[in-house]
């Protein structure tokens, strides 16, 4: 166990140093601004409160609480920098490889074979994806947890005590709310009961030690697994159900996907062999030739055949063939959960069955081949090198946005995905034209790619071409009627063109979508702000405030509203609110003091438009505001002074010299010139 523990370590050292480069890379803008970037749970860090949404929340149509988690304790330790968040991934994942290794040591005693496909799985490119990523956070997390439990359970079979099982549950609890991926973590047990851990009996006879036990002892003892295997399974398909994100038979029919996951499999065997064109997105296919639903259906079946076949001598092979289908199979697609036809992260366990054939395989192999010792070692060390140069390469494509987007648009075709997260990224570096482009780009590959004509159309708005603003929401709303955001864009561009009532029947049919939905709300109740029905105005800014508790423009509109209705309490509190949210804002600072001194706290009043001023030193109305107040107060040496401050930076404005000219008659001449 020394060996394996040193072995570990330098895997360790090695993992972090391919690794490391993700400590300069940035925030990606596909997911990462859903999971921390724009999350304002986790942006808040670790509090109670937000530890209780974490485990309620189906956020990001899943549901994995201790992800959430995970995610808001790096906040608390390093803040947004994301450095911090992209090392956390890279020392989860380097933590795996070291419990993958140990597992299959203890389980069977080979360490350089556990050594070699440990390596694999801590350097192989594919994993990339999941280690490179911040959203990605799940994925290296419920790894971590899997194998844990895996490294448990072996514990449990070798002295089956209550607590030893008890643990093996709980790190299987733990990874299952890390990402819903270990569903299929039972099976595998089972299978391990097989081989390594020999205690399936067969018949009269058991397979290895003298402490088998009949299949179904062996099934029923894994009946916790399973019940919190099909827990996670009903709340991960309500979650993605709520959250749309579950495409329909309609949009994608049965054989389609059927298809496609037989060829998908294949297509995860040969990046596993040759880990090339590797990329963030693969676009499910509009139709597969016969012949490569029929080859990888043969190519299954064969691999099949044969690990079974040879169960009895090599049961290594059946073990790792049968990991590798079972646990990618609740991501193959049969049930279609976004656009991909498959994806790197989804490999990132899977692939240890085909790590566990290989490691296990090669020395019979070479069984009667002279020095095979050394050429084993040889192969091994140039393998995992290629493969460490490889996964080092593999991630520098992930530095940023650009990068990423550009290869993806490089190495895989019709790439509609990447060309609109590329023009979203552009867009956000101020590059409207360049935006435009990749946005035109990704509707001409998929005309039905309602964000990118979403987008097309607030670019447009944005230049000026209001007319193809509308055309494109329109567009998107004839492919998705019920997308809510292209709704809420064509109210904007109404209220541009002074057509409020146009703008206040696509806000309405926004929040009649997605009812929680705060732009939409608070702009429908500008519109009727401006109509004088106060009342619904203030219905709709609460109904925004309650979608967006951080809503600051929402706060500050009703509190304007609140104001007009005489309740000054409703004010002064949507104003603190504001000020909790910007502590920064002058202009909130200024109207919180209008508030108090029309409540009879001029101390309260001074205090804020000090604050105002102090912010913003030539804030003309908090210095009259401020005047005013002193001069109630009675200072009106002070009061004189402010108002003089306030014609300095308006010089023409007639109820400030009124105010400085009543100030200086009750005896306010002192302050001087």
């Amino acid at each position: 166990m020394r060996s394996a523990v040193v072995i570990g370590l330098l895997l360790a050292v090695i993992t972090l140093a391919v690794y490391w480069q993700v400590g300069n890379h940035e925030f990606l803008n596909y997911d990462d601004n859903v999971y921390v970037t724009e999350n304002s749970h986790v942006v808040s860090g670790l509090t109670a409160a937000n530890a209780g949404w974490a485990f309620t929340s189906f956020h990001g149509a899943n549901w994995h609480p201790v992800t959430w988690l995970s995610h808001m304790a790096d906040v608390q330790l390093f803040g947004m920098n994301p450095r911090g968040h992209h090392l956390t991934n890279v020392f989860i994942h380097a933590a795996a490889s070291v419990l993958l290794l140990l597992f299959l040591f203890r389980v069977t005693g080979g360490l350089w074979q556990s050594a070699f496909a440990a390596a694999l799985f801590a350097l192989h490119p594919l994993h990339v994806e999941s280690v490179a990523w911040v959203a990605e956070r799940k994925d290296v997390l419920s790894g971590f947890f899997g194998i844990l439990t895996l490294l448990l359970y072996a514990s449990y079979a070798v002295k089956r005590t209550a607590m030893r099982y008890a643990l093996a549950l709980a790190s299987f609890a733990l990874g299952l709310m890390s990402k819903p991926m270990l569903v299929s973590l039972p099976v595998i047990l089972l299978l391990l009961d097989f081989w390594p851990l020999q205690r399936l009996r067969f018949g009269d006879s058991e397979h290895g030690s003298g402490d088998g036990a009949p299949f179904p002892v062996l099934l029923k003892e894994k009946v916790p697994f399973f019940v919190c295997a099909l827990v996670s399974a009903i709340l991960t398909m309500i979650a993605q159900q709520k959250g749309g994100a579950i495409r329909s038979f309609e949009a994608v029919p049965l054989a389609d996907r059927i298809g496609n996951a037989l060829v998908s499999y294949v297509s995860y065997l040969v990046k596993t062999v040759w880990p090339h064109d590797l990329a963030v997105f693969y676009p499910f296919p509009a139709s597969l030739p016969i012949w490569q639903v029929t080859a990888a259906s043969l190519t299954l079946l064969f691999f099949s055949a044969v690990v079974v076949r040879a169960a009895r001598q090599r049961p290594y092979l059946l073990l790792g063939w049968f990991w590798f289908l079972i646990t990618l199979a609740p991501v193959i697609g049969i049930i279609q959960v976004g656009g991909q036809a498959m994806a790197d992260r989804y490999s990132y366990l899977p692939l240890v069955g085909l790590f566990i054939m290989a490691a296990w395989e090669a020395p019979r192999i070479v069984a009667k081949i002279p020095c095979r010792r050394a050429l084993l070692a040889v192969t091994a060390v140039a393998l995992l090198a290629a493969s460490a140069v490889q996964t080092w390469r593999q991630t520098g494509f992930w530095q940023d946005n650009f990068t990423l987007y550009r290869h993806a648009v490089r190495v895989t075709a019709g790439n509609d995905l990447a060309h609109y997260n590329l023009g979203f990224a552009l867009d956000e570096k101020g590059d409207l034209d360049g935006a435009i482009g990749e946005y035109r780009e990704a509707i001409a590959i998929n005309p039905r790619n309602v964000g990118a004509r979403n987008n097309l159309g607030f670019a447009l708005d944005r230049k000026g071409d209001l007319d193809g603003a509308i055309r494109e929401y329109r567009e998107a709303l004839a492919v998705s009627p019920r997308s809510f955001a292209a709704h809420y864009n064509l109210g904007l561009v109404f209220d541009e063109l002074k057509e409020s009532d146009r703008a206040m029947e696509e806000f309405r049919a926004a929040v009649s979508i997605n009812p929680g939905f705060s732009a939409a709300h608070y702009s429908l109740g500008a519109d009727l702000a401006k109509r004088g029905d106060v009342d619904s105005a203030i219905g709709e800014y609460r109904e925004a405030i309650r979608g967006n508790p951080d809503h600051l423009a929402a706060h500050c509109s009703l509190g304007i509203c609140l104001a007009g209705k005489g309740d000054l309490d409703g004010v002064v509190r949507e104003f603190r609110e504001a000020l909790r949210i910007n502590p920064a804002s002058a202009a909130v600072h200024n109207n919180l003091g209008g508030a108090l001194e029309q409540k009879g706290d001029p101390g309260g009043a001074i205090r804020e438009f000090r604050e105002a001023l102090r912010l913003s030193p030539e804030y003309f109305d908090a210095h009259n505001n401020l005047g005013v107040a002193l001069q109630r107060s009675g200072d009106l040496q002070g009061a004189v002074a402010e108002y003089r401050e306030a014609l300095r930076i308006n010089p023409a404005s007639p109820s400030v010299r009124n105010n400085l000219a009543v100030a200086l008659a009750q005896g306010g001449a002192g302050t001087g010139h």
